[in-house]
């Protein structure tokens, strides 16, 4: 084999190479920009020097109580300054990074605190009820912290938790922060919704989150000093890698701890935010809002949003206020989105519907991703360019995840044939722009959310009523999608909508429960599976009529 010479006494040294992390673009922003607000929210305005100083604290507090890398600081936080904080302090001493959804009930959240093996758990005072809860059944014992937010007006309740900000102030502000050893070190941890068994944990490296953080300036063209509203929640894949992205291009982060159309439209307007996004219910809240809310715009303002594709007449609506709508994709497993509709200049001249059937489609990859393809997962081999063969979107890049927590035959599969499988199905049109066609793992995404059709069955399974049950997504002019469930009764069994909702919102979180019950046959092959095809599609059809 001949040697290749450029590799001859040319090695890496500390001089040379440095693995990829997003931890530093924190540390020169702060060096750089000391004094440029970083974080506001409500009457805070924090300073890079003073966001930088804090993270470190933190760092330095966790790591004297012992905690170091590969140890798991889980968080249950809302969008406010010690989430952000979270984001490099708990990294910055070594440690992984556990966002855990603060719409999740006790039992998820204990299963992920004891998958992840948690040493410390940082909660919002409004979340601390849930998680005691969850610690209850939990076999972890972490050290508890809790965050008090002054835009929290809520009661205080008996806790033995540790006060965030006097753990914090026991930190050196000058704490000579950990690099990752390698740049495949893990970052954060974050769960997916578990549509088969438990949910999986996705692990995040820092290479990743450092070149996802840049992908999202340069696909979204967010300029030095942009202005970033939060109501994607944090918790959502790092907030799709936007806590680092903020830090890298000098921005200001505006926290807003609930998402409702008033302090929406006020901030937008008062502090001149340039981007911010968002599920279509996002949009839907705001678009609805009284005209005494709305605020006039003087600067045109970037909404990125993923899940279902806005309507064509709320797309009409967000251009006339003042907004330029993004349609991205992703998932857990790839950072958040790392797909994105890039459109085309001349493609603004075209009628409003066709303007909105473009903008439906996902996509092209972002620059940070190496590959994306819409293949046969059986043959490995794409599916021809005409807008019409399905197959699964696949991904290849060093977006993709690590693997799943603990879960070696769920990672191998994942990654059969070198591609990371989403188990999403679409087509690819002749211009390579990929459009979801159908979620191969039944997936509903409501407001967002991620809705696991198989846990609803389950649940409903547990009424002593119902014999066979099938849940699909209907589609919902507010939600983008809610679950509808069709039923047969057991023999003799008497239920109504009533009762089986009032089952469900007792064992689901809210926004799991069915919108709909279909009681009725349900239509199955000669071997017996059900035809959840024929499901979707009845309940597109009811959806129309109550449009109507």
């Amino acid at each position: 084999m001949t040697t290749n010479p450029y590799n001859t006494d040319l090695d890496r040294t500390p001089a040379n190479h440095q693995p990829l992390t997003p931890l530093g673009f924190l540390e020169r922003a702060a060096s750089v920009f000391p004094e440029h607000t970083a974080i506001v929210h409500g009457p805070l305005r924090r300073s890079y020097a003073a966001f930088y100083a804090r993270a470190r604290q933190l760092a330095s507090a966790l790591s004297t109580r012992g905690i170091g890398r590969g140890d798991t600081v889980s968080v249950m936080l809302a969008n406010t300054p010690a989430m952000l904080e979270c984001h490099y302090g708990v990294p910055m001493c070594g440690a992984v990074l556990h966002s855990i959804n603060t719409r999740l009930d006790a039992g998820i959240i204990a299963f992920q605190l004891d998958h992840a093996l948690s040493r410390v758990v940082i909660v919002d005072r409004e979340f601390m009820p849930l998680m005691q809860e969850a610690l209850a059944l939990a076999s972890v014992a972490p050290l508890l912290l809790q965050y008090d937010d002054p835009e929290f007006t809520g009661p205080a309740i008996a806790t033995d938790a540790e006060d965030y900000e006097t753990f914090l102030s026991a930190g050196d502000p000058a704490f000579d922060w950990l690099m990752p050893e390698d740049e495949w070190d893990a970052i954060s941890i974050n769960y997916t919704s578990g549509t088969t068994g438990d949910p999986k944990g996705v692990v995040s490296h820092h290479r990743g989150a450092y070149l996802l953080a840049q992908g999202n300036a340069l696909t979204t063209s967010m300029a030095k000093h942009a202005v970033y509203l939060w109501t994607l929640p944090m918790f959502h894949c790092n907030g799709w890698c936007f806590p680092w992205t903020l830090s890298a291009i000098v921005g200001t982060n505006v926290c807003l701890r609930q998402v409702r159309a008033e302090p929406i439209w006020q901030t937008l307007a008062q502090e001149r935010v340039t981007h911010l996004c968002g599920a279509p219910i996002v949009m839907s809240l705001m678009i609805s809002a009284s005209e005494t809310v709305k605020r006039a715009l003087d600067h045109t303002v970037q909404f990125f949003t993923a899940a279902a594709p806005p309507p064509e007449k709320l797309l009409a609506d967000m251009k006339h206020a003042g907004f330029d709508v993004t349609h991205l994709y992703g998932l857990t497993e790839t950072y958040g989105p790392a797909v994105v509709n890039d459109w085309h200049d001349d493609w603004s001249a075209l009628p409003p519907a066709e303007q909105a059937t473009l903008k439906a489609r996902q996509g092209v990859r972002y620059l940070a991703l190496e590959g994306l393809d819409v293949m046969d997962p059986e043959t490995m081999i794409p599916v021809p360019r005409d807008g019409q063969t399905m197959g699964e979107v696949m991904f290849r890049g060093n977006v993709v995840m690590k693997g799943y927590f603990r879960n070696p035959q769920a990672t191998q599969k994942a990654f059969a044939g070198g591609w990371f499988h989403s188990g999403d199905l679409g087509v690819r049109h002749p211009d390579g722009y990929i459009q979801l066609k159908d979620r191969s793992k039944d997936v509903i995404i409501s407001g967002g959310e991620n809705i696991s059709s198989i846990e609803v069955e389950e649940t409903l399974y547990g009424h002593p009523a119902v014999a066979v049950t099938a849940v699909v997504a209907m589609p919902h002019e507010k939600w983008g999608e809610t679950p509808c469930a069709f039923v047969e009764l057991a023999e003799g069994q008497v239920a109504d909508a009533a009762a089986l909702r009032a089952w469900c919102r007792d064992h689901l979180a809210p926004y799991k429960v069915p919108g709909q019950f279909v009681f009725s046959t349900i239509p199955r092959t000669s071997t017996g599976k059900i035809q959840k095809f024929l499901l979707r599609e009845q309940a597109r059809e009811m959806a129309q009529v109550e449009t109507a």
